[in-house]
Parts: structure tokens; sequence; C-alpha cells
């Protein structure tokens, strides 16, 4: 995801520092100090100032200020808040402060950004992705509701590496602020990703827990989808995100469902045709997988899986009409008419993978049952040479 971000124009920040009759000694002081930027001193006349006269807007205003310079934003904010909780006077300097410092950061988050994109060496890029996710936190300090950092962090950390469960909360945030689709589907595939570590640990430990985790994350991912299809119920990203949740889930039945209603909706959407095409394979509906599986290839010419599907279900097919005809003594040879159907989506599927061995296999069993000896050895051999 690595992509080149853009940069804001940054408004300059100017500090009203206008005199007042009635100032205390110790704001004097201070705005001297701030003018010296000898701010340790002046922050030291200021916390004098707050600790003699509470109510003082400007003493914690020019907190705030000095917190700002020395790139402490959270002190920075709190200080504009108790500014603005005693009065509106410095309203407009807290403004242009946080403004500064949003597009001051956002900018050089970006940068960082597009640096880590142009190098080639691993942990500098990394180093890059990492500050520029710095710089984009600190954004969100000054504006919490503003999606843009967030959007740009999720990217950044993604680039960074880091681990799934930290980019869960960025888009949990887009989602709060703007429930965006596209944040709906990303955190679901933040969260079938975990489920999906989980369930290989579960293959290599056998640790049950790790297998009802792993579904407790599913049933997270599932909530998550149905939520954000009531909202777009016309997203197909969404739908078919959905979808592959439920298989994942194991809920076939609930799948089936959605695959259909996705295809009432959007009948040319060839994703949706090939993973109902694959539901019905499961389910060993041979001729209802068939059917989805050619309107997927009509729809997207070069749709390799979906050739490899359409041929392994007609072997599937045959293979079974095969097995019964044996057992019920039967001269039935329908089968004959599956496996030859089988041939060309698999020798399309060859096509872009030649060097698929079982499937070489799969076709020298073919054109064995067909009587087609010279091309059922030349596949075995293809065969053999891949294996």
């Amino acid at each position: 995801m690595k992509k080149a971000l853009s940069i804001l124009v940054v408004v300059s920040m100017l500090l009203g520092l206008s005199a007042f009759s009635c100032s205390s000694t110790e704001l004097t002081s201070a705005k001297l100090y701030v003018q010296q930027k000898n701010y340790d001193k002046a922050k030291d006349a200021l916390n004098k100032e707050v600790t003699k006269n509470p109510k003082s807007d400007e003493g914690f205003y020019l907190l705030g200020y000095i917190n700002g310079e020395q790139n402490d934003l959270d002190a920075m904010m709190k200080n504009f808040d108790k500014s603005l909780a005693i009065s509106n006077k410095f309203e407009k300097n807290i403004t242009d402060s946080k403004k500064y410092y949003w597009q001051d950061n956002f900018n050089k988050g970006v940068i960082f950004f597009n640096k880590g994109t142009k190098v080639s060496d691993e942990d500098s890029s990394k180093m890059f992705f990492n500050t520029s996710i710095e710089k984009f936190e600190a954004c969100t300090i000054v504006e919490p509701d503003s999606v843009g950092p967030y959007q740009n962090m999720f990217y950044a950390m993604i680039n960074a590496g880091r681990p799934e469960a930290e980019l869960e909360a960025p888009l949990l945030k887009i989602i709060e602020l703007k429930k965006s689709p596209d944040a709906y589907v990303d955190l679901s595939k933040v969260y079938n990703n975990q489920a999906l570590t989980l369930m290989n640990s579960f293959k290599d430990t056998k640790n049950v827990d790790d297998s009802i985790k792993a579904m407790t994350v599913y049933d997270k991912e599932i909530e998550l989808l149905e939520g954000a299809q009531k909202l777009y119920p016309e997203d197909s990203k969404i739908l078919a995100q959905l979808s592959n949740a439920y298989v994942d889930a194991n809920r076939l039945d609930v799948a089936m469902k959605t695959f259909q209603k996705g295809i009432e909706k959007d009948p040319t959407n060839e994703v949706y045709r090939y993973n109902y095409g694959v539901l019905l394979l499961g389910a060993d509906d041979f001729d209802g997988a068939a059917k989805q599986f050619q309107k997927a290839i009509d729809i997207k010419n070069e749709y390799t899986s979906a050739y490899y599907n359409l041929g392994i279900t007609y072997l599937k097919w045959g293979a079974a009409l095969q097995d019964k005809a044996i057992e019920e003594d039967s001269d039935d040879l329908t089968y004959k008419e599956k496996f030859q159907m089988a041939v060309i989506p698999l020798e399309r599927y060859l096509q872009d993978n030649p060097e698929d061995s079982a499937i070489w296999n799969y076709l020298g069993k073919v054109y064995a049952n067909l009587g087609e000896t010279d091309k059922s050895k030349e596949a075995f051999e293809k065969s053999d040479l891949y294996r």
C-alpha cells in the first residue's frame, strides 16, 4: 500500500502578546521571557500566575502556547481548554495555534510517509513510516475529530508492518467520525487476518483456545459488516466481505443466502457469482456451481480461478456419476459427457498456469477416460515434469 499522500498549506502562527493594563507582574515577566524564547523561566512565571489567579485566562493561554513551542501538545490542549473555560478572549489565538500545529504535523507526516515509499532499505523505510505515524498521531491530539490523520495513520501503519491489533484503533475512529464504507471493509480484513492467524495457530498446536478465539473474532467481523450493510445496502465490497466472513465462520446457509441476495442486486458481479459457485460446489450442487462459474467467466473472460473451478466441478460431477453407474452396475455413460466438459476450462486454466502438476494429472486421467491415449500420455509427462 505504498501510495503518495498530499501536503496541506501551512498557515503561519503569530503569538498575540498584546499588553493589558491590568497584567500582573508574573504575566508581564512571562511575556518578556516568551519574546526571548526563554520558555523555562516563562513557565515558572506563568505557573505562579495561575496558582495565584486560577481564573487567569491569559496565563493558561500562554502556558498552552509554550507547551506547543516545546512540542508537548497534550499539555497545550489542556491549558487551552482551561483558558477557554474561563473566557473566549483568546479563542482566535487558540484556534490559530491549533490549526498551525495540526497542519504542520500533517505535512510532516506526509513528507515522512512519502520518504518511506521511496527508499529501498527496509529499516530506513520503516523508520520513516513510524515517524509519519507519530506526526499523524500528533494531529489527532490537536483535532481529535479530523478524519484525514486517522486514514493516513492507517496506511502508514500497514507500511510500517505494525501488528493487526494496532490497525484497529484508527479504523474504528474513522467509522465513528465518518462511517466510511472503505473503513468498514478495511477493518473487517483486519479482523479476518486476526482470526486466520489464530486458526493457523490452532492447526499447528491443537490449542482449542485459539479456535474459540478465532470464532469470536469472526463473530466480531460479521457483526461489524452486518451493521455496515444496513448503512450501505448497495455496497458490493461490504456484501462480498460479509459473504466471505460467513464462509470463514462456517455459516454456509447464511452465506448462500447472502450471495443470492448479492447476485439479485448486482447480477453482473463476477465475484458474487464465483463465490456462490464455490459454496454450491462444496454442497455437491454441481449443476448450480457450473452455472455460476460459467456466468463469472461470461462476465470476466480472463477469470482464471473460475475456469479452474468450472473444470473441477465437471470432474467431480463426472466422478459422482461414474461411481453411481458402477454401484448400480449400469451402462449409463453420462459421466463421460461431464469429463469431456471439464477439458476446455482446465486447458484454458493451464494457459495461465502451465506448471500446475495436479491439473495436468487430472487432465491425464480425463483424457484416458475419453480414450485419448496420446493426450493422456503427454499430460502425465507434464505432470511428472512439474511435480
